[in-house]
């Protein structure tokens, strides 16, 4: 069986140090691969970057690093944005984050001007109600359809709900302009490969939330309406909830309420805490701080694989440090040690696919915001895409704590053959 693994090095040589030039003690270490059963299974399009809706007000700390990374902004023309799309072949984009649930669609039932999002920090998110224009809508499937990437459009799930003063949104999803978007969508032939309900509203929330039991009911509803509009086309869109945090006990209670109607449950990754800690280097390069978010990936496997639920389990967004990263630490080399991890950790608890935060905008794109130009880890996920692997193999390391282990068949390999990759820290 070809293989193929990774080793991530932090602070060690993986080879023998001499003792005497070096100055050190020798270190070694063993990696173990059990070749004859896969333990999870990764999408062939695993590697996921997102596109979000921050305007270039977006700011976090008095550092405004959003530029004009915005869906309703970014430069569909440039050139270094459509062949680092198109190098991955496909490559997934979530579109969506934040503002997606203040985000109307100017479609027929749309009878408001369509304005943009205003900052204002006595609202919901810190802005206004923002809207899609159509022609945006066209601009951006064009754009879409010459890259090859495979597309996941994430829906305004606080449509129809009223916030109370606790935080809680209650109500059903009113789903009518959402409806409007999707017809509109089949109607000019657009691909799009998942539709998404909602972005952080599970569990506690992030600035309001949603009872697991009304989320499912709209997530049935959102199958439904699906079903419906793409009667006579196959494949349908698959159905994607919730985009939020994972809770254990709402996500319990959305899974077995959902059953057949989820194909794929969300969570959101940001470990490091805010982007304006100054110890992230620190955090990066600790390998018993990485190592707590297996618990998170454990706790929601054994949850999905106890409920009735078909859904399978993706990351939906994870940028590390929220409040858009940080400059120079989570758009630059040694952020690759986080993510690199987060790829290969997230494989062996069997996630089907890993989407970065962001494809471009913040301090933590795969694309730098201002100039396009790839940062480190773009690298790191082309690598990742194009060497491993569908069949994630049981993989342990003897030796150093600071090295991690992952292993894969090899992707498009001849038996006997063996792909390997080594990221050193100097």
């Amino acid at each position: 069986m070809g293989l193929c693994f990774w080793v991530f090095v932090f602070g060690y040589s993986f080879s023998t140090v001499n003792a005497d030039t070096a100055g050190g003690a020798n270190v070694e270490g063993t990696v173990f691969i059990d070749g004859k059963a896969h333990i999870g299974k990764i999408d062939n399009d695993f590697v996921c970057a997102t596109l979000d809706w921050w305007p270039p007000e977006k700011c976090d700390y008095g550092t405004c690093s959003w530029g004009h990374a915005s869906l309703l902004n970014l430069d569909l023309n440039n050139k270094i944005l459509l062949n680092a799309i198109k190098a991955f072949t496909p490559l997934k984009l979530r579109l969506g984050g934040t503002l997606q649930d203040k985000v109307i669609y100017d479609t027929e039932d749309h009878r408001l001007p369509c304005t943009h999002f205003v900052k204002n920090t006595s609202q919901l998110f810190g802005f206004t109600q923002g809207c899609l224009p159509l022609y945006r809508w066209d601009e951006l499937n064009t754009f879409f359809k010459i890259s090859g990437a495979v597309i996941i459009f994430g829906l305004n799930a606080l449509s129809g709900r009223s916030i109370r003063p606790d935080g809680s949104a209650v109500g059903a999803w009113d789903s009518s302009n959402a409806e409007s978007l999707i017809r509109y969508t089949v109607k000019k032939g657009y691909d799009i490969s998942a539709w998404e309900l909602g972005n952080e509203l599970s569990g506690n929330g992030v600035g309001t939330r949603v009872a697991a039991n009304q989320y499912a009911a709209d997530s049935i509803s959102l199958r439904n309406l699906v079903q419906d509009i793409y009667s006579g086309v196959e494949p349908k869109p698959q159905i994607i909830a919730p985009g939020g945090f994972f809770d254990q006990n709402w996500f319990k209670e959305f899974l077995d309420k959902t059953t057949k109607s989820l194909d794929v449950i969300t969570h959101h990754i940001y470990n490091l805490g805010p982007g304006v800690d100054t110890h992230l280097i620190e955090k990066i390069l600790d390998p018993s701080y990485l190592d707590g978010e297996a618990n998170t990936f454990s706790r929601l496997q054994r949850t999905i694989n106890s409920s009735a639920s078909s859904a399978t389990s993706w990351v939906g967004e994870a940028g590390g440090a929220y409040n858009s990263g940080r400059n120079l630490v989570t758009n630059a080399f040694v952020f690759s040690f986080w993510y690199l991890d987060q790829l290969g950790m997230a494989s062996a608890y069997d996630t089907k696919t890993y989407c970065r935060q962001t494809l471009i905008g913040g301090n933590y794109g795969l694309l730098n915001t201002n100039t396009f130009v790839p940062n480190p880890d773009y690298y790191s996920a082309l690598l990742w895409h194009r060497l491993m692997g569908r069949n994630v193999l049981s993989t342990s390391f003897s030796g150093p704590k600071k090295i991690r282990a992952y292993a894969h068949c090899a992707k498009q390999s001849v038996s006997s053959r063996i792909q390997a990759s080594i990221i050193k820290n100097h």
